[in-house]
């Protein structure tokens, strides 16, 4: 009986001694970086309801962040093409593209996140015909004077931040902070565009393209990705964009494959239908087609609620004719683009 009353101690100071954790991906205060990370959790941590929640099977996604710590939220985007002449040459490139930016949590109140939307950096570069051009936002100008405003541009933007409010579910309320991005901007290419009225000029058409509402679109696409009502291993949900705003428009299927090991993955898949699209004028007939489809995955951090990757493949082909009805030329151009959130998570 003393045996068995010992072996019970023992296992229970077992299971005392047993060391909750969890993994947590986040940016690095001291180097700026994004790392993946296992810490200790205490019991009562490892306890609490996670972010990607089963409720008779089906799951949804809502946001458990943590006050002051820095999420990661960095895109890339790598655009190949392959360009076939009217002369029956070949000419192909690669666009490359980075937005460094971050999320901080300021505060939590009311149901709604006090974020701050931490633009780091940009980096782009266009290789062809054996020349690679970049622009960095870390490094000093380019000397190529045809990529001066584009610097300028990016460096006006790197070092902003933008104030975002959220609330648990991953709507994003309001994005403010613009003036201070437009100011910033403005005096980034006074040096260059020197006539006040040119700079106001640019300003406005800038704010076209950079301002609330694309922002809580944009924000409101990455991160809340499962729908409001749930979904079971296994369903399936549809999202529609444009690809050529009012000629083609894209349809993704997401489907929830797997909730496990504190990640939850979602499988992309979408078509690119085919489109035509003649016109003819003074004579000259033309004729345009593109078609393509789309791949990839996402994964959901569990326990925050936290994108942590999209690796997302687009693949399509545009074929263009010029004609007078005696002669045609031709043109063809196949693409594969590359769109991943948090490049570096493993």
């Amino acid at each position: 009986m003393k045996k068995i009353t010992a072996l019970a101690l023992i296992a229970i100071t077992l299971v005392a001694c047993q060391k909750e954790t969890k993994t947590v991906t986040r940016v690095n205060p001291q180097t700026g970086k994004t790392e993946t990370v296992t810490v200790e959790v205490s019991a009562e941590e490892a306890s609490k309801p996670k972010a990607v929640a089963d409720s008779s099977g089906v799951y949804k996604q809502k946001f458990i962040l943590e006050k002051g710590v820095t999420y990661p939220l960095v895109s890339y985007q790598r655009e190949i093409q392959s360009l076939n002449t009217p002369d029956g040459k070949t000419m192909s490139g690669t666009t490359e593209t980075t937005d460094e930016m971050s999320v901080t949590v300021n505060d939590f109140k009311n149901n709604i996140y006090d974020l701050t939307l931490n633009m780091t950096g940009k980096r782009m570069s266009n290789s062809a015909n054996g020349k690679t051009l970049v622009i960095d936002t870390k490094q000093a100008a380019p000397k190529e004077e045809a990529l001066r405003m584009d610097y300028l541009v990016s460096k006006g933007l790197a070092g902003n931040k933008l104030n975002v409010k959220m609330d648990s579910y991953g709507t994003i309320k309001s994005v403010t902070g613009f003036d201070a991005v437009y100011n910033n901007l403005k005096k980034a290419i006074a040096g260059t565009v020197k006539d006040p009225k040119q700079q106001t000029a640019f300003i406005e058409s800038f704010k076209a393209g950079f301002n609330e509402a694309m922002m809580k679109e944009q924000l409101g696409k990455n991160l809340k990705i499962i729908p409001a009502k749930g979904a079971k291993i296994g369903d399936k949900w549809t999202d529609s964009e444009d690809i050529i705003p009012g000629k083609v428009k894209q349809t993704l299927t997401f489907t929830l494959t797997k909730v496990e090991d504190g990640k939850t993955k979602i499988s992309v898949t979408g078509v690119i239908p085919s489109k035509n699209d003649k016109q003819s004028q003074n004579g000259m007939t033309h004729t345009m087609s593109v078609n393509g489809t789309e791949s990839g995955k996402i994964i959901i951090d569990e326990n925050t609620g936290w994108l942590l990757n999209q690796n997302l493949s687009i693949k399509t082909t545009q074929k263009e004719s010029v004609t007078d009805g005696k002669q045609t030329q031709s043109m063809s151009k196949n693409s594969t683009t590359s769109i991943i959130i948090n490049p570096s998570y493993k």
